[in-house]
């Protein structure tokens, strides 16, 4: 795989990068947040799912670092940030705007976890830092049936 380094802007660049990023993994003691230059640097190691829909699929991952710029405030939700060691799985990242051009980007991670930033304005990078490698592992979800609702959440009693 080439390669990727892309520019987000606005919601639809950013749900490009998301989409990338299904499934990165990410090392909770890795994270850096520098208030004084108000940015975010999160590095991770990212599934290539290109190459995982390949008639001949091969499961690879790639050392890639995602930049956040412009951002005001920085706030985790079930995540630790003493448990260093922790590794987060990345399941998607959205923006939602409030004051134009102000808003807020929404890392989510599994088991609830995110991480909610407040930008000024939307800008972010994310860029392949390294060689690949493969993997054996094909990150897998359960499936959502009709009955589950259109946000995926288990029906309720479940």
């Amino acid at each position: 795989m080439d390669p990727l380094k892309l520019i987000a802007f606005d919601k639809d660049d950013l749900e490009v990068i998301s989409a990338h990023l299904q499934d990165a993994v990410v090392n909770v003691g890795e994270i850096i947040w520098r208030p004084a230059e108000q940015r975010v640097v999160i590095p991770l190691c990212r599934f290539d799912w290109l190459s995982a829909g390949n008639e001949k699929p091969e499961y690879r991952r790639r050392l890639a670092a995602l930049r956040f710029e412009r951002v005001s405030a920085f706030k985790a939700r079930n995540i630790d940030p003493t448990a260093k060691a922790v590794t987060l799985n990345l399941l998607s990242m959205d923006f939602a705007e409030a004051d134009a051009p102000t808003g807020h980007v929404t890392l989510n991670f599994s088991g609830g976890a995110a991480i909610r930033l407040a930008v000024e304005c939307l800008e972010s990078e994310l860029a392949d830092l390294g060689p690949e490698w493969t993997t054996v592992n094909r990150p897998g979800h359960p499936e959502v049936s009709a009955d589950d609702g259109v946000d995926g959440s288990a029906p309720a009693g479940h």
